[in-house]
């Protein structure tokens, strides 16, 4: 699980018929140092989530990537590579990691 910040949503012209009618965000993962300095843009490169949740621009949310982002799907998996799990209403960083 990864904390993103939501930056944009994404429109298709082609979808698949599985995710047909889902809602897709423009996500830009945030490392550490993103985390620790919230005031600063977030330098990693976007990814395109997948989001039941309706976040809007600007939260921050949880997200899975690979194969864990299909698994809610199970046994009917989707091709889908990042879902949004959660919005995250606070978020809090205590210390450096080392």
């Amino acid at each position: 699980m990864r904390i993103g910040k939501v930056i944009g949503n994404v429109t298709l012209s082609r979808v698949h018929d599985s995710v047909m009618g889902t809602q897709w965000k423009l996500v830009v993962p945030m490392e550490l140092d993103d985390l620790q300095n919230l005031d600063t843009e977030p330098a990693s490169e976007e990814l395109v989530v997948y989001d039941p949740l309706s976040a809007a621009v600007g939260e921050w949310i949880a997200f899975s990537e690979g194969v864990e982002a299909a698994m809610p799907f199970y046994p009917n998996l989707k091709p889908i590579d990042a879902y949004g799990a959660a919005i995250i209403d606070e978020l809090t960083v205590e210390g450096a990691l080392t």
